[in-house]
């Protein structure tokens, strides 16, 4: 027998401890999903929402795919999960092959996850003992960028630049080698190629100085997400690269968030024609619906392992699910539709009318800058559109905004004050005109809000 809505508030109420989220506040605007179709949610009380953030940036096709739901069916009549552990399993073995195949060149051996952060700790870990295997043990810190999130295990905050997620545990973390990156819109010039040049020039002297003690460097390809949908000029990454190839540093390319097709191209690497010797992934494989998150690294950094056991070269890292057949099975489905619908092409064409329908939102008072990758979006409010200056944290506008989103019929989470509009890359023109739309009115109505209060300068 199901339970009735009030009876789930109340479970809720006495047993649920939510991820980012201060309870106080859910309790006061609870929200329990029951249902899902295409690119809409329902609740438990018969309110649909548009999924304006693809449920935290991983729905591809929408929720409910046919195709996807059936290779699940399949598989179970299979076998539901046997460990990876000193064996493999089929559909792990095919998919490993299939991101070989698609992934750019380079990218050669695929380690399974189940989630962004755990393949990021398992690029670091790799990243390590590489150095270890060929003979340079001193090789063991990490740079990485500004404004950076790469999860939430204690390794990823520790390659992490977000003060608000990360300050908190700094007790706990092993100290990283941060560098700016290339936030345009808060650099005094507001000059992309003058903001990059920065940013370079200090990259290229903090590697002369530490080069020979850095394992790799860690960076989100193309756009910082959680950091504040921050995103580079073009060929930063690519010089970036080529800087840590210059100084015999390792690169790791972050692309649990820009993967799978958002910024228009498969991976995020190839809008800056350039390849890492660590990549992580995991958003968007399955389609949405399983967690498998992966890590491929070169056969260069896999041989470095390669070895008789009593030279103690193995990489002792694993979960209990990595490999998991249910999710290998559809995400082999998924990049199947993703081959079958032509599915970047067409987020590359609807991404253009994404930008027109932005133009409405940028003009608004309240809104410094919109930025945007593909179906990455990022809405930054500011109080004065001119100073750029913020609104007083207090206010929380960017959660207030989102909470009239709700109210009108779509959801999100914002980053701070920046909103966030990453759709399912399915969305067709009119669903995107709508979602649109409510984040338009939405932000409108603070503005004229906060006007009326006197708040808005």
């Amino acid at each position: 027998m199901s339970s009735t809505h009030e009876q789930l508030l109340e479970m809720g109420r006495q047993h649920l401890w939510l991820p980012f989220t201060q309870m106080k506040d859910y309790d006061r605007d609870p929200l329990i999903i029951e249902s899902g179709q295409g690119v809409k949610v329902r609740d438990t009380e018969g309110k649909e929402y548009y999924d304006g953030f693809s449920s935290v940036w991983l729905n591809v096709h929408g929720h409910r795919k046919e195709e996807l739901n059936e290779a699940i069916r399949q598989q179970l009549e299979k076998i539901a999960h046997s460990t990876l552990l000193g064996m493999t399993n089929v559909p792990a073995t095919e998919l490993a092959a299939k991101l070989v195949e698609i992934t750019p060149a380079g990218l050669d051996r695929v380690f399974y996850s189940d989630s962004g952060a755990t393949a990021v700790e398992i690029a670091l870990k790799m990243a390590y003992q590489y150095w270890r295997n060929i003979g340079e043990p001193q090789k063991q810190r990490f740079i990485t960028m500004k404004n950076g999130y790469h999860g939430d295990t204690v390794g990823a905050i520790s390659v992490g630049a977000v003060d608000l997620f990360h300050q908190i545990y700094e007790p706990l973390m092993f100290e990283s080698i941060k560098v700016p990156y290339p936030y345009v819109y808060r650099h005094p010039s507001r000059d992309a190629e003058i903001c990059k040049a920065e940013c370079l020039r200090e990259l290229r002297q903090t590697l002369e100085k530490h080069h020979n003690e850095v394992a790799a460097l860690i960076v989100e390809p193309l756009v910082q997400g959680a950091g504040g949908m921050i995103t580079m000029p073009d060929g930063f990454l690519k010089e970036v690269r080529e800087l840590c190839r210059e100084y015999n540093v390792l690169v790791i390319f972050d692309e649990v968030a820009t993967g799978f097709g958002k910024t228009g191209k498969l991976f995020a690497m190839e809008n800056d024609d350039t390849v890492p010797d660590i990549m992580t992934s995991g958003k968007g494989l399955t389609g949405g619906y399983l967690p498998i998150a992966i890590t491929m690294t070169s056969e260069k950094i896999y041989q470095a392992f390669y070895d008789d056991y009593a030279k103690m070269k193995t990489f002792f890292h694993g979960h209990s699910y990595t490999g998991n057949q249910l999710g290998c099975a559809v995400a082999l489905e998924n990049l199947k539709l993703f081959e079958q619908e032509d599915i970047v092409s067409r987020v590359a064409r609807k991404a253009e009318y994404i930008a027109e329908l932005m133009k409405s939102v940028s003009e608004i008072e309240i809104v410094g800058e919109v930025r945007q990758r593909g179906f990455m979006i990022g809405v930054e409010i500011v109080q004065d559109k001119e100073t750029r200056e913020p609104f007083p944290q207090g206010m929380r506008a960017g959660y207030e905004i989102t909470l009239e989103m709700r109210r009108r019929g779509m959801l999100s989470r914002p980053m701070g004050d920046v909103l966030v509009f990453m759709p399912p890359l399915a969305a067709t023109k009119k669903e995107l005109q709508e979602m649109v739309g409510i984040m338009r009115e939405s932000i409108r109505t603070y503005s004229a809000e906060r006007q009326l209060a006197g708040g808005v300068k």
